[in-house]
């Protein structure tokens, strides 16, 4: 059985997948990518994602959806709480798994209302679309449910977040960052060492091969196996059932759906996360732009909760917990859990779901 770390490790793969051909050379990553580009027979379009918890679509975007799914009843008003899934290679879902797996069916015991950002994937007359696009998606939305909201950023979710509550404070309430890269230069992680040792010119090679887009088809097919192995769904789920109980087969065919529906990334997004996180750590540095404003994270002092997994190969916890140092959120306003688990385990995990996230359930619906 694979050590602890390796799962995460894998994982790493399946996030930014295109890392692994990059590491095996431009030459040789357009022969993988141009052999899955080429299939023998048009594929048949998938069939939607069948989601966990009953949730409707609220606001439908060119680039994402507003989902709203229940919440308990509450006797104050509270201000919406939007959960801002990662953009990367797979949907929304990593937040709505299925039963004893769903971190949108824990928040649902608050009672602010509840929405999902739910990405799409890119067509290829969007392959120009960037950070600035998708933040002005989130301004959309926020405007859509009120004009205020608290957000709960996921991964790549959470810089995304952090970003929006930085340039319009006034939209913000508090914002929960989870297993989130804030400062890619606070600690290594697999990924970040991979980007960082990577030419750029790599990358802009595999995004051609794409025709201007991050290609979710072509990336998926390097990993699939890993990623179905019973053992490595078993771990992130942090499941108490038999690996051959029908009842954990369940569970594992809905993991398998979630990661073989994959997302197509625009071109200038992709590159553009690359080279100003991870290349040049622009938004710890001070030196990021958003929407012609320089961000000055000292000048973001929304109320702060940053969760870190402890086992994360994917985001190091100093790179999320960075934050606390870099924001300029009063200490007393800032709290910061470590999880059991690694990187998927934050969002699906029966383990964390438990014990972890009504601690930031409550926090947030404290005044």
């Amino acid at each position: 059985m694979p050590r602890k770390r390796d799962f995460d490790a894998e994982w790493m793969k399946m996030l930014w997948p295109s890392f692994f051909a990059a590491k095996a050379g431009a030459s040789m990553a357009r022969q993988m990518l141009q052999a899955f580009s080429t299939p023998e027979a048009e594929p048949e379009p998938a069939p939607e994602p069948v989601w966990a918890t009953p949730n409707k679509i609220v606001l439908e975007l060119d680039a994402a959806r507003l989902r709203q799914f229940p919440c308990a009843p509450g006797q104050n008003e509270q201000r919406p709480l939007i959960v801002c899934a990662p953009f990367a290679l797979h949907d929304a879902r990593v937040a709505d798994l299925c039963k004893g797996h769903s971190l949108m069916a824990t928040l649902g015991a608050g009672s602010a209302p509840l929405y999902l950002v739910d990405w799409l994937s890119a067509k290829e007359t969007q392959s120009q679309r960037r950070i600035d696009d998708y933040l002005c998606d989130l301004n959309v939305i926020v405007d859509e449910i009120g004009g205020k909201a608290d957000f709960i950023g996921l991964c790549q979710g959470g810089w995304l977040s952090l970003l929006y509550a930085a340039r319009f404070p006034a939209k913000a309430g508090k914002l929960v960052l989870a297993a989130s890269p804030i400062d890619i230069e606070a600690a290594d992680s697999a990924l970040s060492v991979l980007a960082r040792s990577t030419p750029i010119e790599t990358f802009h090679e595999l995004v051609s091969l794409g025709a201007g887009l991050a290609r979710g088809e072509q990336a998926v097919q390097f990993w699939r196996v890993e990623m179905d192995a019973p053992e490595r769904i078993h771990a992130w789920l942090q499941s108490d059932l038999a690996l051959d109980s029908p009842e954990f087969s369940a569970k594992a065919a809905c993991f398998r759906a979630w990661s073989s529906h994959v997302l197509d990334l625009p071109g200038a997004y992709y590159l553009e996360v690359v080279e100003k996180f991870y290349k040049r750590n622009e938004l710890a540095r001070g030196a990021f732009c958003a929407l012609g404003k320089r961000i000055d994270l000292r000048e973001m002092r929304r109320p702060l909760y940053l969760i870190a997994a402890r086992d994360d190969d994917v985001t190091a916890p100093e790179q999320t917990f960075a934050c606390g140092r870099l924001a300029g959120t009063p200490r007393a306003a800032q709290r910061r859990k470590t999880t059991p688990g690694g990187h998927l385990s934050l969002f699906m995990g029966a383990k964390v779901l438990k014990k972890v996230w009504p601690d930031v359930l409550a926090w947030l619906e404290k005044a």
